[in-house]
């Protein structure tokens, strides 16, 4: 079936294309209006093909920012293979500033494997798992925090049950370079990029770049070796192209584990949270988290919140005013293997 998205771009063909991939979407100011989202592709004879995307969520800028620059930097004639880049791939919510998307409310982290006669979101989601992810050896789909959540920088790939395929995702992750990564269990259904790419039969890399809904020195520092180290571990470029200066010897790896309900502490009323621990903290079970004030009843006392487990703090919420069902703050348990 037709999913009403137009691509413009021959992956068979080497050479330097660029275009939109056009999503049809009728609206009231504009009924033959289209979705147009940039992508580019570079083609140097036969190699690995990597897809890089980011902008799934659209208040997510350390990818979108790099990928951006990435598109303008890549020298075809300096590659191997194949790179595709996707810098905004949820466009509506990118030019929002919001995580999911104003047209259809798609968040498209949670739309895979989509559906090719559904909403704008859905039509992309199905685009992405049948289509663009099969024809790539390995999909680095670059997240943060968002606007609400500060995270630790990390890496992350979903367990496989190819057991070739999952060797080679841990292999990968490592030489991306972050202290801490994860390898999530979230099953063959998943709905998110990295079960399509599971899906898909290809590599999935995904992990938090920063948050907060901005860009820090820090963490486009940190996105750009990230990039700059798979293009490299790929075979696909020799030297680095995003970072600014040389890149260092990679720090040991820490796994972290986030399986748990009891990881997080989540608002049960609204308040305003006041985090006590920085992220990267290592934590005990009893532990002072933070305080959760209520300026609506200014002579309550603030309540203290304390850590039911240990861990390392890996995130928190930067929006102070917090409503019932809020994460406002997470653990994950150091594993060894």
């Amino acid at each position: 079936m037709h999913s009403g998205l137009v691509n413009p771009i021959d992956l068979s063909r080497d050479g330097r294309q660029a275009g939109h991939l056009a999503i049809p979407y009728s609206v009231d100011r504009s009924p033959y209006y289209q979705i147009r989202i940039p992508i580019l592709r570079l083609k140097n004879g036969e190699g690995p093909s990597l897809l890089l995307m980011a902008g799934n969520h659209g208040d997510e800028y350390e990818g979108e920012l790099q990928l951006g620059r990435l598109m303008r930097r890549l020298d075809i004639t300096k590659i191997r293979g194949a790179v595709t880049i996707l810098p905004m791939a949820n466009l509506p919510a990118v030019m929002a500033a919001k995580r999911c998307s104003p047209f259809d409310g798609g968040n498209l982290n949670r739309a895979f494997p989509g559906d090719p006669a559904g909403t704008p979101t859905a039509r992309l989601a199905h685009f992405l798992e049948h289509d663009l992810f099969p024809r790539h050896d390995a999909v680095l789909d670059l997240h943060s925090g968002g606007t609400s959540m500060a995270h630790l920088p990390c890496t992350l790939i979903e367990r496989q049950a190819n057991a070739a395929r999952f060797a080679r995702s841990v292999a990968l992750m490592r030489a991306m370079g972050a202290a801490h990564a994860f390898i999530a269990d979230n099953g063959p259904a998943a709905p998110t990029s990295m079960g399509a790419a599971g899906r898909a039969g290809t590599i999935g890399l995904s992990g938090e770049f920063g948050g907060g809904g901005t860009v820090t020195p820090e963490s486009m520092a940190f996105t750009a070796a990230a990039i700059d180290r798979l293009l490299m571990a790929l075979g696909i470029a020799d030297a680095p192209v995003l970072s600014r200066v040389p890149l260092a010897a990679p720090p040991a790896l820490q796994l972290l584990s986030l399986s748990r309900h009891s990881q997080g502490i989540h608002a049960d009323r609204r308040g305003w949270f006041e985090p006590a621990v920085p992220l990267g903290a290592t934590v005990s079970a009893g532990d002072l988290a933070g305080w959760y004030h209520d300026l609506e009843r200014l002579e309550q006392p603030e309540e203290e919140l304390r850590f039911a487990e240990s861990g390392i703090v890996i995130s928190h919420r930067l929006h102070c005013d917090s409503q019932a069902g809020d994460c406002l703050i997470q653990v994950a348990e150091p594993i060894d293997g």
